[in-house]
Formats: C-alpha cells, sequence, structure tokens
C-alpha cells in the first residue's frame, strides 16, 4: 500500500534535512583535520550562499523549474546525495598545494580556495534547490513541511554527533548521503521513474563505493601532525573518532618532548609518543611520576610552585594526557584531581599501559570542562595548574576566535576561590613576538586579585622566564621573604630569569636571557598596577582580561590600530600576526559580496516594483540575520552552562530546531484569523528581548544542579522563543503567495543570503539583543496587501 503523497513529501524534506545539517558538521571536522578549525566559519558561509544561489536561480526561471518538479525534485536529491562524498574527494584533490598558511603570500592560493569553496557548495546549492521548490511549490501547506524540514535539521545535529563518535573522519559525507537519496526514493513519480531509479542507483553505488574505499585526507604540511610524521620510523599505532576531533597515537624513535627545557640540563631527553587531534599536538604521553624522582617539568619553568610550596592537594585544569599530573605526584602530591573533559583521550591513554599517571588511588579523573568543575566542586587545594598558553615561536594567531573560557576574568576568580589560605594559582605561556599573550596573563591575573579583594597584586605575583617560556604564580597570600629567596635560588640553578617579583631590581631580570623587546617589563608592571589608566592605551594590540561574554583570549588585534601595526612590522606581516581574525573577516567579506550579488541579479528579471521588494528584503533578511544570532548566542552561553561545547550545541541546535518546527506547524492551523507575519516578528523580537535579561542569572542558578537537570532546564528554557521562532517566516511566505506568489524564491533566497557568520567585535550578550533588533527590523518592515 503506497503511503499518502504529503506524508511521503514531508518524510523526503525531513530525511534530506537531516543530511544537509550533518554534512555542514562532517565537513567542518574534515577541514579541521585537514587544514584548520577556523573553516567552520566558510563552511557556514558556503551553505548559505548555496541557499541564497538556489533562491536566485527560483526567481529567475521559477515557472521553468515549478512545471518539470516531478522528476526535477528527486533528480536535485540524488545529484546532491552524491555531490557530498564526491565533492569532500574532489575539493582535496583539487586543493592541491593550497594551505591555509600561504593564503595571504601566494595570490594563487586564493584561486585554489575559491575552488575549493565552489566544490563544497554544489551539494548545498542542489539540497536547498530541492526544498525551495517545495516550499514555492506547496506554499499552501508552509506550516507543515517548515516543521519537517527543522525537525530534519534538528535531528541532524544528533545524527552528526553519532556519526563522528563511530567513522572516521573520510567516511563520514558518504553516510550523510545516504539521507538525501534516501530522500529523493521517497518522491519518485510513478511515471517516468526508470532514469530517475537510474539516476538514484548511481548515486546510491558512489556513496557506497566511498564509504567502502573513501579516499584519503591529505593533511597539510604545516600542521604538528604532518611535522611529525616526517621524523625517521614514525608511525600511528592508534586512533580513535570522537565528536570533539579524530585522535591519533604516534611514535617514533626521535620523539622527544621536553618544552622550554633548563640550559642547565644535562641528562638524557626520554623518546615518547604523543596524541594529536585533528592533527593538531595535544601533549607527550609521560609515565605515572615516582615520588622523590625529578621529573622533566622540573626542569622548565613549571617548576616555580614547587619552589614556593610543597602542595598535597592539586587541581590540574585541562589535564591533556597528564604531564602535570605526573609532575605533581612526583613532587609529593596526596591527591591530584585531573580535569580533562576529552573523554577519547582519556580512553585512548587508559588502554595503553598501566604507566599512565591517571591510574592509582593518588588520582581522580574528571571529565567535565574545567568551568563545570569549578561551579559544582567545593573542595579547596594547594596548588591550580592551568595548560600551557600559545606554542613554540608564538605561532601565526589561528587561535584568534577560540573560545578560551578557561582564561577569562571570571574563570580565573573561580579558580582563585577554590584555593587554600597559603594555595598558588599556576598558569605558564610560550613568549611570542611581539609579546602579547604572558601580557594579558599577567594583566588578567592582577585584575582578578584585585576584583577579589587583594589591595597590592603585585605583592601576591611571581614570573619566571626561560628562553621561552614564562610561569606566573599567583599566591593567596603575600609572598615571604623566604618563598622569594626560593625562586631566586631556582633560577640560578636552572638559568632562568625572574620576571616578576616583589622588589625585583632591573639587572636581575636578563642576567641569563635577553629579550629582543625590552619594552616587555615595563608593560608587564604596567599592567599589574591597579591605578593603571586602562591597558588599551600602553600598547597596540588588546591585552584587557577576557571576559566570558568575550573569551578570545588570543584574539590580540585591535582594527583601530591596524594602520600603526602596518608601518611597525609591514602590511605583509600584518595578517600573520593573527590569522585567525583575518581569515573570519576574508570569510564575511566573501559572504557579503556574494550575497550582494545574489540578491541583486534576480531584480534584473523580476524588477524592484518601487521599493515594495525592499520591505520583503527587511521582512526575510531579519528573520534569517536573527535566527542565527540566536543559534550562535545560545550555544555559546550554554557551552559553561552544560559543560561540554558538542554537548552544547546539540542541545541548543536541537532543542531550537525542534521546536521552532512545532511552532511553523502550529502557524499552519492557526484558524481563520491566523496572526499576522509583521505581528509575529514583534513577538519573537519582545521574547528575545527579554530573555538577554534573564538568561545568564537563570542558568547562573542552577549551574550546579545534575546534568540531567540542567539539561531539562535547558528544554523549558529555549522552548518558549525558539516556538515564536517557528511562527514568522511560513506565515511570511503564505502571506506573500497572496500577495505575488512570484516573489516567494527571491524571498527565500534573502532569508539565506543574509544569515550571518561571526561577530568578532562584540560580545554575546549583544547578539542576543543584535537579535531582537534584526526581528524588530522584520516586523517594522509591515507590507500591505
Amino acid at each position: 500500500m503506497r503511503l499518502p503523497a504529503t506524508f511521503l513529501l514531508g518524510t523526503a524534506v525531513a530525511l534530506h534535512s537531516v543530511a544537509i545539517i550533518s554534512f555542514q558538521l562532517a565537513l567542518m571536522q574534515i577541514l579541521s583535520l585537514t587544514q584548520w578549525h577556523h573553516f567552520a566559519a566558510m563552511v557556514i558561509s558556503v551553505a548559505l550562499l548555496g541557499f541564497g544561489a538556489s533562491g536566485t536561480l527560483l526567481a529567475l526561471a521559477r515557472k521553468a523549474l515549478l512545471k518539470r518538479i516531478e522528476w526535477l525534485l528527486p533528480l536535485c536529491l540524488f545529484a546532491s546525495g552524491a555531490a557530498q562524498p564526491l565533492g569532500v574527494s574532489l575539493s582535496h584533490g583539487a586543493m592541491g598545494g593550497f594551505d591555509t598558511y600561504l593564503l595571504f603570500a601566494e595570490p594563487a592560493q586564493a584561486g585554489r580556495l575559491a575552488l575549493v569553496n565552489l566544490l563544497a557548495g554544489v551539494p548545498f546549492f542542489l539540497g536547498a534547490l530541492a526544498l525551495g521548490l517545495v516550499f514555492v511549490r506547496h506554499v499552501e501547506r508552509i506550516g507543515t513541511l517548515y516543521f519537517a524540514n527543522l525537525l530534519g535539521s534538528g535531528l541532524g545535529g544528533a545524527v552528526a554527533l553519532l556519526l563522528l563518535g563511530a567513522l572516521e573522519p573520510e567516511r563520514l559525507a558518504p553516510v550523510t548521503a545516504l539521507f538525501s537519496i534516501a530522500a529523493g526514493w521517497l518522491v519518485l513519480p510513478r511515471k517516468g521513474a526508470v532514469p530517475l531509479a537510474a539516476a538514484g542507483l548511481s548515486a546510491l553505488a558512489a556513496a557506497l563505493f566511498l564509504l567502502a574505499c573513501p579516499s584519503p585526507l591529505p593533511l597539510s604540511p604545516y600542521k604538528d601532525l604532518s611535522r611529525a610524521m616526517d621524523l625517521p620510523g614514525a608511525h600511528v599505532d592508534a586512533q580513535r573518532p570522537s565528536p570533539m576531533g579524530l585522535v591519533q597515537l604516534v611514535s617514533a624513535p626521535a620523539l622527544r618532548h621536553a618544552p622550554g627545557l633548563s640550559l642547565a640540563f644535562t641528562g638524557e631527553i626520554p623518546t615518547t609518543a604523543a596524541l594529536f587531534v585533528n592533527g593538531d599536538w595535544f601533549g607527550a604521553v609521560p609515565r605515572k611520576g615516582r615520588k622523590g624522582r625529578p621529573h622533566l617539568l622540573d626542569f622548565t619553568t613549571s617548576a616555580l610552585p614547587y619552589a614556593l610550596n610543597a602542595p598535597k592537594r592539586v587541581l590540574v585544569l585541562h589535564a591533556g594526557t597528564g604531564m602535570e599530573v605526573a609532575q605533581a605526584l612526583s613532587r609529593g602530591a596526596k591527591h591530584v584531581v585531573a580535569v580533562e573533559p576529552h573523554r577519547a583521550v582519556l580512553e585512548t591513554l587508559a588502554e595503553l599501559s598501566a604507566e599512565s599517571p591517571y591510574g592509582g588511588p593518588a588520582v581522580t579523573v574528571a571529565a567535565v570542562e574545567p568551568r563545570s568543575w569549578l561551579a559544582t566542586d567545593n573542595q579547596r587545594y594547594d596548588l591550580v595548574v592551568l595548560p600551557s598558553i600559545g606554542s613554540f615561536g608564538g605561532g601565526v594567531g589561528m587561535a584568534a576566535l577560540r573560545e578560551q573560557n578557561i582564561l577569562t576574568l571570571e574563570a580565573f576568580g573561580q579558580m582563585w576561590d577554590h584555593l587554600t589560605p597559603e594555595g598558588i594559582l599556576c598558569a605558564s605561556a610560550w613568549i611570542d613576538y611581539p609579546a602579547r599573550a604572558p601580557l594579558r596573563l599577567a594583566a588578567t591575573l592582577a585584575e582578578a586579585l584585585a576584583l577579589r579583594g587583594t589591595e597590592s597584586p603585585a605583592d601576591h605575583l611571581a614570573a619566571i622566564r626561560s628562553w621561552g617560556t614564562i610561569t606566573f604564580c599567583a599566591s593567596r597570600s603575600p609572598l615571604t621573604d623566604d618563598q622569594l629567596r626560593r625562586i631566586r635560588i631556582l633560577c640560578d640553578a636552572l638559568l632562568f630569569d625572574p620576571a616578576l617579583l616583589p622588589g625585583l631590581s632591573p639587572i636581575e631580570r636578563e642576567r641569563h636571557h635577553r629579550l629582543e623587546d625590552r619594552r616587555f617589563f615595563s608593560l608587564l608592571e604596567w599592567l599589574i598596577d591597579p591605578n593603571r589608566a586602562g591597558p588599551e592605551t600602553g600598547s597596540p594590540f588588546r591585552l584587557s582580561p577576557p571576559v566570558d561574554d568575550r573569551p578570545f583570549f588570543s584574539q590580540f588585534v585591535r582594527l583601530a590600530r591596524l594602520p600603526g601595526l602596518a608601518r611597525q612590522f609591514g602590511d605583509r606581516s600584518i595578517p600573520f600576526l593573527e590569522m585567525g581574525y583575518f581569515l573570519a573577516v576574508a570569510t564575511f567579506i566573501q559572504l557579503a559580496l556574494s550575497a550582494g550579488a545574489l540578491i541583486i541579479l534576480p531584480l534584473a528579471r523580476i524588477g524592484w516594483r518601487r521599493g515594495k521588494r525592499l520591505r520583503i528584503f527587511f521582512y526575510f533578511g531579519g528573520l534569517g540575520t536573527g535566527y542565527m544570532l540566536v543559534e550562535m548566542a545560545l550555544i555559546h552561553h550554554f557551552v559553561l552552562y552544560l559543560g561540554h561545547p558538542i554537548l552544547a550545541a546539540a542541545a541548543v541546535i536541537t532543542t531550537v530546531l525542534t521546536f521552532s518546527g512545532l511552532g511553523s506547524l502550529a502557524s499552519s492551523r492557526s484558524g481563520k484569523t491566523p496572526c499576522s507575519p509583521t505581528r509575529a516578528a514583534a513577538r519573537v523580537a519582545a521574547l528575545l528581548l527579554i530573555f538577554s535579561f534573564i538568561l545568564k542569572p537563570l542558568l547562573a542558578e542552577t549551574l550546579s544542579f545534575p546534568l540531567e537537570a540542567r539539561l531539562f532546564c535547558t528544554l523549558i528554557l529555549l522552548a518558549p522563543p525558539a516556538f515564536a521562532m517557528g511562527f514568522p517566516f511560513p506565515l511570511g511566505l503564505k502571506h506573500l503567495a497572496g500577495l505575488r506568489e512570484a516573489d516567494l524564491p527571491w524571498a527565500w533566497g534573502v532569508n539565506g543570503c543574509l544569515s550571518p557568520i561571526l561577530a568578532v567585535e562584540f560580545g554575546f550578550s549583544s547578539i542576543l539583543l543584535s537579535a531582537a533588533l534584526a526581528y524588530a527590523a522584520a516586523s517594522l518592515a509591515g507590507w500591505r496587501s
């Protein structure tokens, strides 16, 4: 018995929406492995431009396309499915010598990147064209169909999480393709189905072949894993896929790890295996520390806190592979709490050997985000250790847009509250040039102490540096003369230089290692001075402490200072100071130019109609912009609340899209007097305005709840605004259909084109307010019959 056509069409829309969302997340994982994680912004922009391009084509050839919808719809679904794995394979073959590091140095790289974008955008264009055909052809059922679209999109996030945890990255796209291909089979017409069935079988065969025999994914030669594999005898011993990235264990006879090792060290540096996540260095695999036996880190600046005290209870945040845990055990710690959110890493280390520092009764391992642990843990510690910041040589700013919630002013305050009266907070950083990360770390520590009532932060701070690293310690009690003496003894023994001590003389600072930029020390002293006018006036870089609302610790460039930086370092050097930031800017410019063309191009055919389309532009553009801003802001807020970025993204995307789908379904059953589109947008704007003020206090009040209860609170909090957000788009399309049906494809394209990518210059609280303004703009557009 054949199922009703309406049910089959809705199911096909839902399945295809699962494919579109899960393919986006899969593509982000693939590019994060082969290139750098910042291409996530590019993936979103390419996907949205595909939706915009489909709207442009529909606007230009609506009648011709709708006339052939019976065979064109399944063909687009089959083609979209086949294009997903084929696009990945071809794009990586086409990338050739393309590399992110060379993008601002070789003009030819821009052309190669454009080709990659084109190949990656084909599946989204074909998939969006299929959805646009359905929405325009069946606009009378837009509420039900938009519900199926949003429900499938919400499920797509959950499906992607399952796939990321079960499959290697090169097998992801063939699996997501199966959903689109299945959708195509559901809408095959009864007549003339043989050629379409052949196309469906071909697409299925291509997906299954690439699933069984996937194309290898070439890594950038500049990635850490690529350089490690260049060592003689290097090989991958084990790998484990996970939503947080592909974990790979590498060993080589020449692989050694000694970060910032003292020049006075005369022993042999042991060989070690190393873990990489998505091709990036994660950490060397240490052996369990033995009490009384020196650890390799005792010959680095990380020895500073153990020169101050003999801590018995130690908390290590983002413990990684356990190097700092092993050091604490070797220095006599009785109990070490290791907080590491990457479960796949912990599972890999547990399978390695019994020599892992995480084994044994003295170590407690917590697989949660450090901020969640700090919010729920009531213990006090003699020492709290943070992960090392930066990399050897300072890098080129690829982490500029990475949210580092553990390095914010609020996070340092939480750590300070977990210290015993004699406790110490310790953080290390690689010394970069020009100096940024160490200076910002010092400013954040000093301000956190001042906010906790410390009258003179300088009396509580100590820092020592080697040829490559610097370690800061903030003591809960003022540093004593005996502690200062022990620090100087440590520096003399290991050829380190004190950088920050009470009563430090200038001659002591460069006894063993001279800095190229002598202003470092004056900036350092100025940043820890509670009476300074503000760090923005003392440096060309942004050195003010990052906060939870803007947790980009490694984002230093200030747009207002770009001319001065260009004069100081040269125009061609500027992108390499903070490549991640400028990649985001380049992506935004690409999106803006392409979106503008896609919006304006159809007007040459359908006409401007004396400004009436300006209202359509503001209405549907405001909806698209507001919806994406809401998702961006909510995912950020719920990372801290749920304790894991992957869990937060899945919870927010699934909840918002599902309840928006229910709102869309409700909009189609609102009776004879449905809500007007502009009134629906106004209600969303009002809800978001209220939500922007009450969300943070509500999350703070319930942060100590168990995870299950927090997930339930997430559902309760997000359901009302998400439900309301499901009304404006289908109501707007239905209203527009009654005025001028020919404008529907253009409205669909505008809604996709104007969805934003990133807001790097503003805090996350302002994003919710911006979303409310976008919905308010849509409401004020208010076109009339």
